[in-house]
């Protein structure tokens, strides 16, 4: 069976995002796009609600042929064009998809089933990256397997709180890193039912 694994920063007192959902208050640097790189070459579906993958649509496929960007930002420009993306979203219509890579659109309402449906699939590891609710959601339902969580240097002070319930099972740590360069700290979990 396939994991669906959650990679999301957070800020030292527990933020997702800054106020007014405000991402580029998070603290990041060169560790966080190492390890993001790594977890997409690990992986073949990139799970993403309808926000977070407008944002990533936006902004990544111009970075693979940009010279300026450093390689390890337009490796993953090219495995995010490359990946299988499920969309989560009762707004976007499949034509509005097209274009980048294999991409597809699920409704809300299916949403538990088709993460299901996936995990029991041949093949990789299934990622969330940013999809806030999406993957508060899922957890709730007991379909994520692990949470990477990308712990910075920084206070938020207020913003949206990494996790909108208690999961229903407990977190046991599988390990913890470093990134030579880095001020992150990656904390893994699995999440027990």
């Amino acid at each position: 069976m396939r994991k669906l694994i959650v990679c999301n920063i957070v800020s030292l007192d527990g933020c997702y995002s800054g106020p007014g959902g405000d991402v580029m208050v998070m603290p990041f640097d060169a560790g966080f796009s190492d390890y993001n790189a790594e977890r997409l070459r690990a992986a073949d579906t990139l799970l993403l609600g309808r926000t977070s993958y407008e944002v990533f649509r936006a902004y990544w496929p111009a970075i693979a042929e940009d010279a300026r960007q450093p390689a390890v930002e337009r490796e993953i420009s090219r495995l995010n064009a490359a990946i299988e993306k499920v969309v989560v979203s009762n707004s976007l219509k499949p034509g509005e998809v097209a274009g980048w890579g294999p991409t597809r659109v699920v409704r809300r309402a299916e949403t538990h089933a088709e993460v299901a449906a996936l995990k029991r699939e041949p093949g990789r590891d299934i990622l969330v990256f940013g999809s806030h609710l999406l993957w508060n959601d899922l957890l709730t339902a007991g379909l994520v397997d692990e949470l990477h969580l990308m712990i910075g240097a920084g206070v938020v002070g207020e913003g949206v709180r990494a996790f909108e319930t208690r999961p229903p099972g407990s977190l046991r740590l599988l390990d913890t890193r470093t990134f030579e360069g880095s001020s992150l700290l990656l904390a893994r979990y699995a999440v027990e039912r």
